[in-house]
């Protein structure tokens, strides 16, 4: 029976003509299986997955495992993307059971969801074999699956234990952050720790605001030197912009080439801000340029972004990407292809797979000779358009709230910082998607598609990262709806979310009941809920001079500050809100007839101290405390810098603003 081909999830839809029954997570779906008297399988993956669609060719697509799972289990297909609580619950299972995680994600669960077997990919002879394993210990075990699946539910409860307000997240805290990030630097290649390589996007924003707070020239210098190896490397499309998860490799040279937008939001967010504080041409272009993937690439017609291009292209990993020097010189001729590759680094024995090569910069193009520019560009387009006839990877065209939330902040950033039209206007118009379709009787819903929205609630993280774009559109703006609407989402969470130790559950108190409610507050491939909807707090009370919503979040703080010193590299965005929180954060409010041209609202950008929150525009606009009883000085354009709710003088010169804000 197809009961996928409706889902609003490509992945579901993925295997909706599977041999195997495929139930969605339902409730419906357990009953069955009490029917039954079943086992379920939960099978756990998403659309970019690589492995999911090996696991999904090898076995869910064979008519023989298919028999034995439909006459043996229920069998569940969830998007990881879709329902990340489901995914974390069963992701801390799988993780306390066999000491990794990773997707596809392999569940045996009894019929009232408690795990009691758990892995990963299987590769067909395997996952018959535990099948009938599973089948027969349920028969002729089943008091010892049920013991052990009581044991596996305390110990992920335990896992996902919230904690309690220790100290606050001090300079002394994130100082040592700082040293530890360091200490775990890759000095030859960048970024930390080996293979496989993570962008680590949300450490470097970190660093770079811990730069601005302390004028450490070596936080500084392990964003440049990550930065730059990142941006010549394979993980990022030379030709057309835009990251990869992650490079296979130590070096950065061959990725696993699905490109997620949470990735290249967060990492446009770095190159913006490396650019700002240090005038990097490479930062700079590769901020342009990746805006101008989310753009192209990643935009869909019902509006939105969506979530991912796939790691395949008619399962063959990286078909579309690879290139061999006979290539090159078939499309750019014999001393143009000759250019390319030395440029791009393509040799006869190749860095991929079969003597092709993943094309990464080998010479230093931003800073060359205008000739030797023009001529990279040509090649580059040319190379392009070339590729673009070759068979192209899909695209997992749902729109994640939370993401589109992370994407809406980041252009709306380099839409102020560079003036960018089509970065503010794509910024306001996928706030609007958000506020208008993903808004359903005041509550926020996760995921839509084609223009119509699922049913799945939002989490924490969607809760927190929409959030935080509200509050940025509004600084974009000066129009109040945009700030009542963050407003509207930071109460919910406080209502819904909150402990009652000061941090916050992952789901709300009337979201659906799983075996544990997660509660994870490490931030990872994105922020976590915790992190995201702290970071909205700060600005929100920043905007508002409402102190209780940064009390919140420092409450927040300071139930993972014992951790932030110790594993650095995975509390990036809670250590980056902390370092807002000790500068202030600033507020500046600039009243002017011009609030996109005003040299007093560019220097106030240009000079922003860590998580400065800045709105501009005539005094006294309905909904923008900001600007409220605000004057003109001598009829100019006058900037207001508080801190703290503490103000400076105001100042009508560009210079004196600058001053003020170093």
């Amino acid at each position: 029976m197809n009961r996928l081909g409706s889902a609003t999830s490509p992945y579901l839809q993925q295997h909706a003509d599977n041999p195997v029954d495929w139930w969605p997570w339902c409730a419906e779906a357990f009953e069955e299986a009490r029917r039954r008297d079943v086992p379920v399988l939960i099978s756990v993956g998403y659309a970019a997955c690589h492995w999911c669609h090996v696991m999904a060719h090898e076995s869910f697509e064979d008519e023989a495992v298919g028999r034995l799972l439909n006459d043996n289990f229920v069998s569940i297909k969830v998007d990881r993307e879709e329902r990340p609580d489901v995914d974390a619950v069963y992701m801390t299972a799988t993780q306390a059971m066999t000491g990794q995680g990773g997707w596809p994600m392999t569940v045996f669960a009894t019929p009232d969801g408690t795990p009691f077997f758990c892995g990963t990919y299987y590769p067909r002879p395997n996952f018959v074999r535990l099948l009938e394993s599973v089948t027969t210990a349920w028969r002729d075990q089943r008091d010892a699956v049920i013991e052990q699946g009581a044991a596996l539910v305390q110990a992920i409860g335990g896992a996902q234990a919230v904690g309690k307000p220790a100290a606050p997240l001090t300079a002394e805290l994130l100082d040592a952050a700082a040293i530890q990030l360091a200490k775990e630097h890759d000095r030859a290649n960048g970024g930390f720790g080996g293979a496989p390589k993570f962008p680590p996007h949300m450490n470097l924003l970190f660093l770079l605001r811990h730069y601005q707070r302390t004028g450490d020239r070596q936080s500084l210098e392990l964003v440049r030197h990550t930065a730059e190896a990142m941006a010549r490397g394979g993980i990022y499309d030379q030709l057309a912009g835009g990251f990869a998860r992650y490079s296979v490799d130590a070096h950065w040279t061959v990725p696993h080439f699905e490109k997620m937008l949470y990735d290249n939001a967060l990492l446009l967010r770095v190159y913006t801000q490396l650019w700002r504080l240090t005038g990097d041409p490479l930062a700079r272009r590769i901020a342009a340029e990746t805006t101008a993937f989310l753009l192209d690439d990643l935009a869909t017609e019902a509006g939105g972004l969506a979530s991912a291009l796939d790691a395949d292209t008619d399962g063959v990993e990286g078909a579309t990407y690879a290139w061999t020097p006979d290539q090159l010189v078939e499309v750019l001729g014999e001393d143009d292809g000759r250019f390319a590759a030395d440029l791009f680094a393509v040799t006869t024995d190749g860095t991929f797979e079969h003597g092709t090569s993943v094309l990464r910069l080998a010479r230093d193009v931003d800073d060359a000779d205008p000739a030797v520019q023009d001529r990279w560009r040509r090649v580059r387009d040319r190379l392009r358009a070339a590729r673009a006839a070759r068979p192209q990877p899909a695209r997992d065209d749902k729109v994640v709230a939370s993401w589109n939330g992370l994407a809406v902040t980041a252009l709306a950033e380099y839409a102020a910082l560079t003036g960018d039209a089509a970065a503010r206007d794509a910024a306001i118009r996928i706030a609007g998607v958000l506020a208008d379709r993903h808004l359903v009787d005041g509550r926020l819903r996760r995921v839509s598609r084609d223009g119509v929205v699922g049913e799945p609630a939002g989490v924490l993280e969607d809760h927190g990262c929409v959030a935080e774009a509200f509050a940025t559109v509004h600084q974009l703006t000066g129009d109040g709806r945009w700030l009542a609407l963050a407003g509207q989402l930071l109460d919910t969470a406080l209502t819904r979310f909150v402990t009652g130790a000061g941090g916050f559950y992952d789901t709300a108190d009337d979201a659906e009941r799983l075996v544990t409610r997660p509660a994870d507050p490490t931030d990872n491939a994105t922020p976590s809920g915790q992190s995201a909807l702290v970071a909205a707090l700060v600005t929100y009370s920043a905007l508002t001079a409402q102190p209780r919503y940064r009390q919140a979040a420092e409450t927040a703080l300071s139930t993972i500050a014992p951790i932030v010193a110790r594993h650095a590299r995975f509390t990036g965005y809670a250590a980056t809100v902390g370092e807002a929180l000790l500068s202030g954060p600033y507020e500046i409010a600039v009243v002017t007839d011009d609030p996109t041209g005003d040299p007093l609202v560019g220097t106030a950008y240009r000079y922003a101290p860590p998580g400065a929150v800045i709105v501009a525009g005539k005094p006294d606009q309905p909904g923008v405390p900001l600007l409220a009883d605000r004057r003109r000085i001598e009829d100019r354009a006058t900037a207001y810098v508080c801190r703290g709710f503490v103000c400076d003088r105001p100042v009508t010169d560009a210079a004196d603003l600058a001053a003020q804000l170093a």
